[in-house]
């Protein structure tokens, strides 16, 4: 008797992988091997990523709070301190947006702390 294959299910699972290749530089994208193993490790470099994200974002705005708390002669070490002081509830998302599109906002909060 001849062995069951679900090749049904078989040829969906690489049609998918293939379709998340579409794109890839040569036999990446149509060889089911070459794509597998490029797929694979698209998607840890995308899962990783998704972490480093949030690390690159918070130095983003660490350096644009430390630039606009710099121009009202404090270092970000010192604002930030103050700002926890005073129990202002700003994360530095919100802080780092009025630095950057808000400077009178944000001298108000500087001038609040001092």
């Amino acid at each position: 008797m001849p062995r069951s294959v679900n090749s049904v299910a078989s040829r969906a699972r690489r049609k998918k992988v293939l379709k998340q290749a579409k794109g890839y530089y040569g036999r990446r994208k149509n060889v089911w091997t070459v794509a597998k193993n490029a797929v694979e490790k698209a998607m840890s470099y995308s899962y990783r990523d998704r972490r480093n994200k949030k690390r690159t974002f918070r130095a983003l705005w660490i350096t644009r709070i430390n630039a606009g708390a710099r121009l009202h002669g404090m270092s970000y070490s010192q604002f930030m301190g103050k700002v926890k002081a005073n129990d202002i509830e700003l994360n530095r998302k919100v802080l780092a947006d009025l630095a950057m599109n808000h400077p009178e906002a944000f001298k108000a909060i500087v001038e609040k702390v001092k």
